[in-house]
């Protein structure tokens, strides 16, 4: 196959070479290999592993590479057991690589458990391109189950030896099939997926962005900028004088006050109070800083696949059609996230999954206590996917059994995660989610969660198709008819967020008002360094400084002596 990556690691399973003729076509096919690929790589680093490894240089080197790697092909020996663990432990100290090429020959000693706990720890927070290949092996099966699936590969080959000649042969199947497991969503199970919910007790209620910008919002804060200049706005005034017989407009101190326009389009004079307008900017600045905190809160754990969880009675309905079968691992992973961090302080929740039927967990709502969360979530590791898109029994079902009741009660909210349009129409379940909150406190809630449109590899066709763009605005004019909130996200991170959407538009907002001060501010300091100073101030200012100098006090000359009188003299 073609190996990808400039910076290439080279690791052979030397397990299976006790016959000369097979050790000698491998090696004609690993010089191949480095004479029409890996001569050209930036960096290469090799490495032969059976019981023991056995590396070619303590680094990756890219000089001399080509003849060097070579020599140590020709030198290649069998070495015991199949250690791939071993191997992998050293080969993932080596940072620089960004590909890795495997070679196998027989299965590992270890198993596809221990293989893929240990390389998924190693491979956080780096890209590393792996391309696995089963070379002449006797059970090339068992290689493709214990090894490419227990790591994170970009591509799989299968290379049999026949009779005649040496075939090369790429399997499609499973190349394609492991090829989408490099998707976060199609990677094995997560550590402890199957085990108990760590359950996490929020110690606030959540709130949409809407409900916490009522008290943190720029308005709320009295930062809006209008607020901020309305004491020193004032309104140009134009009116008839009678003792002048004519029509007088108020002036403009031109060092002090600047003409602004107003929100509502007419004109003021303001009087820029430099002090002010520069505290209000600082207090712009943290706000901002407290906007893009709640951003950032808002697109971590359970909040970037959900949102945020703030109804007091929850119904979670969940798309299990048969289009999800490859993903199922996602979807019970984030109703896992759910359940563990958000789920704990509400009333009561249910859940209902549904394909073309409809299957929920209990008959009615149930109180959030701890041992409900932990049946809940085994209920939910028995999930089957089948089926279509039958969305609208799901919401009729939690609507008149789950919320039959909702007149009587507050804080009501239905959360649907699903990964394309329903089998009905959008505008029948808008008119029906529109009459069934009307009234009342209950909303509707969309968290669309878009995969890749060729991930599906059996080929199932869906009830009604439609893009990634197409089912987004059909979702929104759904959570539009429901007052409730869209939550659109992918494997690359949240698209679009109604939450998110809230928060940035008031970051928008700020912006947009320091902008506008800032200008205010800077044409103020423009005016007054270019003005000419006017004569007739700098003659009073020569007056002023004359009538200050007349004005001194003169210095009183020393006292004469003073003559003795006659009658002193007696």
């Amino acid at each position: 196959g073609l190996v990808k990556g400039n910076k290439v690691g080279l690791v052979v399973d030397v397990s299976g070479l006790s016959d000369r003729s097979r050790l000698q076509g491998f090696q004609k096919d690993l010089l191949s290999l480095i004479d029409e690929q890996l001569c050209y790589k930036k960096q290469l680093y090799c490495l032969s592993f059976g019981t023991e490894i056995s590396p070619l240089w303590e680094s990756p080197k890219n000089i001399g590479v080509h003849v060097e790697a070579r020599q140590w092909v020709q030198q290649l020996t069998p070495a015991g057991s199949c250690n791939l663990l071993k191997a992998l432990k050293h080969v993932f100290t080596m940072k620089e690589l960004n590909s890795l090429v495997i070679i196998m020959r027989s299965c590992p000693d270890q198993s596809s458990e221990i293989l893929a706990d240990y390389t998924q720890q190693c491979m956080l927070g780096r890209k590393l391109l792996v391309h696995a290949v089963a070379y002449d092996c006797g059970s090339p099966a068992a290689i493709v189950s214990n090894c490419p699936y227990s790591l994170p590969v970009v591509s799989c080959h299968l290379f049999p030896i026949q009779l005649q000649c040496l075939l090369s042969y790429t399997y499609e199947s499973v190349s394609t099939e492991v090829a989408n497991a490099a998707i976060p969503c199609f990677l094995p199970k997560p550590p402890e997926h199957e085990g108990p919910l760590i359950i996490q007790t929020p110690h606030f209620l959540a709130r949409t962005s809407t409900d916490w910008l009522k008290t943190n919002g720029l308005k709320a804060k009295k930062l809006n900028l209008y607020q901020v200049l309305a004491p020193n706005a004032f309104s140009p005034v134009e009116e008839f004088v009678p003792i002048l017989q004519k029509t007088v407009s108020s002036t403009l101190h031109e060092k002090a006050m600047m003409q602004f326009e107003w929100h509502d389009g007419t004109v003021k004079n303001i009087h820029v109070d430099l002090p002010i307008l520069y505290k209000y900017q600082k207090l712009l600045a943290k706000m901002v800083r407290i906007y893009e905190k709640r951003i950032n809160w808002l697109s971590v754990a359970s909040r970037r696949i959900w949102g945020s969880v703030c109804e007091r009675r929850v119904v979670i309905l969940v798309d299990i059609s048969v289009t999800n079968s490859m993903c199922i691992i996602h979807i019970q992973h984030s109703l896992r996230l759910l359940l563990e961090e958000q789920m704990s302080n509400k009333d009561c929740f249910n859940i209902i999954a549904f394909g073309s039927h409809i299957e929920p967990w209990q008959l009615e709502l149930v109180p959030s206590h701890p041992e409900n969360l932990q049946k809940a979530w085994r209920w939910v590791l028995r999930l089957q996917c089948s089926g279509s898109r039958n969305f609208m029994s799901a919401l009729r079902r939690a609507v008149e059994i789950d919320f039959k009741e909702k007149d009587k009660h507050i804080s009501q909210g239905l959360y649907l995660l699903t990964t394309g349009i329903p089998d009905q129409e959008t505008h029948t379940i808008s008119a029906y989610v529109a009459e069934a909150c009307r009234g009342f406190d209950l909303q509707l809630h969309v968290c669309l969660f878009s995969i890749k449109e060729d991930a599906d590899s059996s080929g199932i066709i869906p009830a009604r198709y439609a893009t990634s763009m197409e089912t987004a605005i059909a979702f929104k004019e759904i959570v539009q008819a429901a007052n409730g909130r869209f939550h659109w996200f992918g494997e690359a991170g949240i698209f679009e967020s109604d939450d998110i959407t809230a928060i940035v538009s008031e970051m928008e907002k700020a912006k947009n008002y320091s902008q506008k001060c800032a200008f205010l501010v800077e044409s103020l300091k423009q005016r007054t360094r270019h003005e000419p100073a006017s004569p007739i101030l700098e003659e009073a200012d020569a007056t002023m400084i004359v009538v200050k100098e007349k004005r001194r006090p003169q210095k009183l000359p020393s006292p004469k002596p003073t003559a003795l009188s006659l009658a002193r003299m007696v």
